[in-house]
């Protein structure tokens, strides 16, 4: 079955990094849409960025408006892997983040996507 598990969140202060990480595993990895989505305390799920077949101008990859020029998001194949590198954090930016899978294409729809992983705390001070 699908498993997604999320790692490197954690606290940091404004205008600090951090660099999310997603395992995917039981499914074949480059069919996949991989997204990450964020949920602030009370509010829906929000779409952050995802990533088809490579990004970083190697593939088809799409940011939300607030984390455009911050957040750069990349896969790698080999280790079925989907990353989001996080710079120039800002207080807003906490939330739980969470790694989803959707066979092609990408969109920014949280219910468009079928596989969830369990998040991970990301916190800006």
């Amino acid at each position: 079955h699908v498993q997604l598990v999320e790692s490197g969140g954690g606290s940091v202060q404004a205008g600090g990094s951090l660099n999310l990480s997603c395992a995917a595993s039981g499914m074949t990895f480059t069919y996949f849409c991989m997204g990450w989505f964020r949920r602030h305390p009370g509010n829906a799920s929000e779409s952050v960025a995802g990533v088809y077949n490579g990004g970083g101008g190697g593939g088809t990859s799409y940011y939300a408006d607030s984390v455009k020029g911050r957040f750069t998001i990349s896969r790698d194949n080999a280790k079925n892997t989907v990353y989001l590198q996080m710079n120039s954090l800002r207080p807003e930016d906490t939330a739980m983040y969470y790694c989803a899978a959707r066979v092609r294409p990408c969109t920014m729809v949280t219910r468009d996507y079928g596989y969830w992983g369990q998040g991970t705390q990301v916190t800006v001070s």
